[in-house]
């Protein structure tokens, strides 16, 4: 009898165990929108980082901006040391001065919205586009990049004037103070789009889309430190008409995901040293209409009440 009883509690806790680390294993989730932008933040969700589903529920709607129609695009989340999970996202194509900023603990209650005017010492700014998040452990605190036109700010490009756009930065502990902004970017052309990714110690690498014409396409530059200054802009490592990188890394490979938008679907690329390529968009399946996002990882246990949560709605 001492037997079997001592069989059944070893057996129970293995089999909590098992479910413990599946609840606990990471995956992938991809933030998303779909136009109209004034649907709101969606998401998708991988197993390993190449084959994507559609989590069929809208998460958050958008609630701020200046103009009259609310948008949600370019959304971009970080999961921080605290546990939460920040967002930040365009609310207006022109106008506006700043993004907007929501938090959660789950990513299906929110906290309440927040428009954070990043660019208001600027009077001639013409927008604020696609902020990206990035969290420095070296000094605990998040780094928010963005691109901005201020009209003849910089010298004369390709672009017209309110089309000249260049990088911007703010950093934050908890959300709620934020340094000054500065400009973070400019590599002499118009550049949209960027995302840090730390591929070492001391080694980080820029990816950001190229936004003059004929270019329209993703390149790489580098740093030795999150902040920059970034240099040596690589050559095109996609084609025309490619925008919102975002990068994960999947045991010695890095991915970078883009929005081919002139051919309506996303491309992916693959390298491990940030200097060869290898074009694998027939190695992964992405919905149909995803647009412009960033990749991060959670728990499973995460993604199992997400998956929960959209089936009860």
């Amino acid at each position: 009898m001492k037997q079997l009883k001592l069989a059944h509690i070893i057996l129970v806790a293995s089999c909590c165990m098992l479910l413990f680390n599946s609840c606990n294993k990471k995956v992938f989730l991809f933030t998303s929108f779909k136009e109209p932008a004034s649907a709101g933040l969606g998401l998708l969700y991988s197993a390993d980082g190449y084959h994507w589903n559609r989590l069929d529920t809208i998460l958050l709607k958008p609630k701020i901006g200046i103009s009259a129609q609310k948008i949600m695009r370019d959304p971009s989340i970080i999961q921080g040391p605290d546990g939460l999970f920040h967002l930040v996202f365009t609310t207006e194509w022109k106008g506006g001065n700043g993004f907007g900023y929501a938090h959660s603990k789950d990513l299906i209650h929110w906290s309440e919205q927040q428009y954070i005017p990043v660019m208001q010492s600027e009077k001639t700014v013409v927008n604020v586009w696609a902020p990206e998040l990035f969290y420095d452990e070296t000094k605990k605190q998040y780094i928010i990049v963005w691109a901005s036109c201020i009209p003849n700010r910089f010298e004369k490009g390709i672009e017209d004037e309110n089309n000249n756009h260049r990088l911007y930065y703010t950093t934050t502990k908890d959300f709620i103070s934020f340094t000054e902004t500065k400009l973070f970017f400019d590599p002499k052309f118009s550049v949209i789009d960027a995302t840090i990714v730390k591929r070492g110690n001391a080694d980080y690498v820029l990816v950001l889309k190229d936004n003059t014409r004929p270019e329209r396409n993703i390149k790489l530059a580098f740093a030795t430190s999150a902040y920059g200054p970034y240099t040596n802009v690589s050559a095109p490592i996609t084609n025309h008409f490619s925008e919102g990188p975002s990068a994960i890394k999947i045991k010695n490979d890095w991915l970078i995901y883009f929005d081919a938008y002139q051919e309506k679907k996303y491309g992916a690329i693959r390298t491990q040293d940030f200097h060869s390529f290898e074009k694998i968009d027939s190695l992964v399946s992405v919905p149909e209409g995803h647009k412009h996002g960033t990749v991060f990882t959670t728990q499973k246990k995460i993604l199992n009440r997400l998956i929960k949560f959209s089936h009860e709605k």
